[in-house]
């Protein structure tokens, strides 16, 4: 018989899962076993506390679940998620271990719906603007005064109506040529391309219109494909689109030569006004008959100056003959004036002929020769006798500060007989040294005995 003690140890001990273990266990096997998936549903009990972090509820018509986006990958949407709004969520599954519920990480959001067409719309508007069908100079300009004009667009629509009222109002009596496609729906794009295919091979029109009324984004994405958008830009027509309300623009907005906001726009852009182009050739009336009226008044005075100035051939003769006359009467004139002048020019002539006769020169030259003989000699003798009176002034002067003078008053010139140095001072000889004395007369030759030196 087996104790109590022996029959607890021989049971199977249980393995006890706390609160916490179960959820974290809960949750390593959601999170492994769910792949990063894609989720769509509608938000609802949106909240954005101060740390940034969103929570939010995604559920469809039968169920919902809890969802949270953290603000690391928040912040990197370009918009704002709003209660009721359809998103799709790239998002992983976890469970929120503290209150132990099942909920979404999402990783990424982006709208559902218009928000993918939107995305599809970006990507094919680079793209195509990136090929360069966007560029402008491939647009093609607008005929002034289209022949004809092609629509594409539904034949039932209101965009077909209001582009007619609308011709007919500007410019009636321009044929229009209506090529019917469905603009919305499947296979639409495919029809679109195919006449504007057609209207270019035709070459019946000399531009088209391609429109359809408004609408969401979705009715228009026909005009968003690129199968359409590669038929505009190879169509050797100029195309004008009218495609929705003035805020709605396609990629066939920007491939097409010019874009109008809606399809009456469309309509007002490629026709001529009436009325305005009434008025401006009465305009053109008014002017080119002002201009006539100018041309006109200047030929009649140009005529008028023509008749004043025109005259008969005979009276022209008469001009012509006393003109004659007094050209002949001034020429004779001219030469008796010229024949007096000669005349007088050469009396004038012997005049001076006569005073430069080298006989009359002689005379008058050998005249004023004796004249300036005498007048010479005279000269010659004041000049002799000035100079010898200078020359006796001088020989006076010169005998007054002559040392000869001074030797006629009994003084001697006294110098050492060796080297010619005039004495003036005793000191300069000693005894024995021999000495020359200039007299007035002759010189002394002398020999010094003694010296005395005067004590003054």
């Amino acid at each position: 018989m087996q104790t109590p003690n022996e029959s607890q140890h021989l049971a199977p001990q249980r393995d006890v899962y706390s609160v916490t273990r179960l959820n974290r266990e809960a949750r390593s096997l959601l999170e492994g076993s769910f792949p990063l998936l894609w989720v769509e549903g509608e938000i609802s009990n949106f909240s954005r506390p101060g740390s940034g972090h969103w929570y939010f509820t995604l559920k469809d018509e039968a169920a919902q679940v809890r969802c949270a986006m953290f603000r690391n990958r928040n912040m990197l949407l370009r918009f704002q998620p709003e209660n009721g709004m359809q998103v799709l969520l790239r998002a992983r599954i976890s469970l929120y271990e503290a209150r132990g519920e099942y909920q979404i990480i999402a990783e990424h959001m982006e709208e559902a719906g218009d928000g993918a067409l939107r995305r599809a719309f970006e990507i094919l508007k680079q793209r195509l603007q990136a090929e360069g069908l966007f560029n402008s100079e491939h647009k093609k300009p607008l005929p002034p005064f289209p022949g004809q004009i092609g629509v594409i667009t539904s034949p039932t629509g209101a965009a077909i109506r209001d582009i007619l009222t609308t011709m007919k109002r500007r410019f009636p009596g321009t044929p229009v040529i209506v090529y019917p496609v469905a603009v919305q729906g499947a296979g639409s794009a495919e029809q679109i391309a195919k006449m504007i295919n057609i209207a270019g091979e035709r070459n019946e029109c000399d531009v088209l219109i391609l429109a359809r009324g408004g609408g969401s984004l979705e009715d228009l994405w026909s005009f968003n494909e690129e199968i359409v958008a590669r038929a505009i830009y190879a169509c050797p027509l100029p195309i004008v689109t009218g495609i929705g309300h003035e805020i709605d623009f396609t990629i066939a907005d920007f491939v097409a030569d010019q874009r109008a906001p809606t399809p009456t726009a469309a309509a007002e852009l490629i026709t001529p006004n009436q009325y305005e182009l009434h008025k401006r050739i009465e305009q053109l009336t008014a002017r080119m008959q002002h201009l006539l009226q100018v041309q006109l008044q200047r030929a009649r005075e140009r005529l008028h100056w023509l008749s004043r100035h025109i005259q008969h051939p005979g009276r022209r003769v008469q001009d012509w003959s006393q003109r004659l006359d007094e050209t002949q009467l001034r020429l004779n004139n001219a030469l008796s004036h010229q024949l007096r002048h000669s005349l007088s020019k050469v009396t004038h002539l012997q005049t001076r002929l006569q005073a430069r006769n080298p006989a009359t020169r002689l005379l008058t030259y050998q005249s004023q020769l004796t004249f300036l003989q005498q007048r010479g000699a005279s000269a010659i003798t004041r000049y002799m006798e000035r100079k010898s009176q200078t020359l006796v002034n001088l020989v006076h002067a010169l005998d007054t500060i002559s040392p000869l003078a001074t030797l006629q008053r009994g003084y001697a010139i006294v110098t050492r007989t060796d080297n010619q140095q005039i004495l003036r001072n005793a000191a300069q000889v000693a005894p024995g040294d021999k000495i020359q004395a200039q007299l007035a007369q002759g010189k002394l030759h002398c020999k010094v005995e003694s010296i005395e030196n005067d004590s003054n």
